[in-house]
């Protein structure tokens, strides 16, 4: 998963040897506690790729989202996502940027595909640093070929996910900020189709009373060609996160069907529409992430 594995390799170590191992999902563990002790162990190695300037824009609108979860609002954070690092450098600043950063970090549940669970011990081990509910994607379904194997993998979906419905359910009624990545998978430079928003973000946004959006300029850890997880390379770099100040969802997917053109479908318009808006945040920062860059230059080398 990393490109430097003798700088690294203890903590990695440690944290195997943390790992709660609930590697097969089922529809008895779709939540998952984050392991705090993972997660600080994480931010070991995220301090040393994130290089001076990182932070997050906007702090005080991510504050006021957290303030109405806890006052019993159904609380949305629609990410962009760029790498299997992008959590843990999010939390790791949050934390940093605010009295109430551990707080908040304790109440963000990541909407998770099965996979980061399933594909390796080391992936396992970063990702359950984090609180999660685990979902089986609907394009991990389509990718399969027609036969039995599709239709055993169908029903192990539709369990998975009716469970991690009744999470969703408690969780946003509980305090929690959920985050969800719209695209549903990491962008690939050079492959736009993997920044387009799955349509089924429609359905979170009409369900949830708050939502802040969030952009992130930077990446610690580039995503190869082959696309397996445990090949992907560490890299030094300014990362910002941008928070949006926060809408009303039922106002926003008003606003964003009113607007569909006839004919096109509304709830993949209201997605298109969610993407669009992270796209302009994400180059509004740009420019400052690259003054940043250039004073960071001596910190940058690997």
């Amino acid at each position: 998963m990393i490109s430097i594995p003798v700088r690294y390799g203890s903590i990695i170590q440690k944290m195997m040897a943390n790992s709660q191992k609930q590697h097969v999902i089922t529809e008895e563990n779709v939540w998952q506690e984050g392991n705090a002790g993972n997660r600080h162990l994480f931010y070991g190695i995220v301090d040393d790729l994130m290089l001076p300037g990182s932070s997050v824009q906007g702090i005080e609108n991510l504050v006021e989202l957290f303030q109405l979860a806890q006052a019993g609002k159904s609380c949305l954070v629609l990410c962009e996502h760029y790498s299997n690092f992008d959590l843990p450098c999010m939390t790791n600043l949050i934390e940093k940027a605010t009295p109430e950063g551990e707080k908040i970090v304790d109440a963000l549940t990541a909407i998770a595909g099965f996979k980061l669970n399933e594909e390796s011990p080391v992936v396992l081990a970063f990702t359950e640093a984090f609180n999660r509910i685990i979902i089986y994607p609907s394009r991990s379904i389509e990718s399969l070929p027609d036969g039995p194997e599709k239709e055993a993998e169908l029903k192990r979906a539709q369990k998975i996910n009716l469970a991690s419905m009744k999470a969703l359910s408690k969780a946003k009624a509980s305090g929690k900020l959920v985050l969800v990545f719209p695209a549903g998978t990491r962008y690939r430079p050079g492959k736009p189709e993997t920044k387009k928003g799955v349509k089924e973000i429609d359905s979170y946004i009409k369900g949830f009373d708050s939502m802040v959006l969030m952009s992130i300029n930077g990446n610690t850890l580039h995503v190869t060609t082959t696309g397996d997880m445990i090949d992907d390379q560490c890299h030094r770099d300014v990362i910002l996160y941008g928070v949006s100040p926060v809408m009303d969802c039922s106002e926003f997917r008003k606003k964003a069907q009113e607007a569909c053109p006839e004919g096109e479908d509304s709830k993949q318009f209201t997605v298109d529409q969610v993407m669009a808006d992270l796209e302009v945040q994400h180059q509004k920062y740009e420019p400052l992430r690259q003054e940043l860059l250039i004073k960071a230059e001596p910190y940058s080398r690997d």
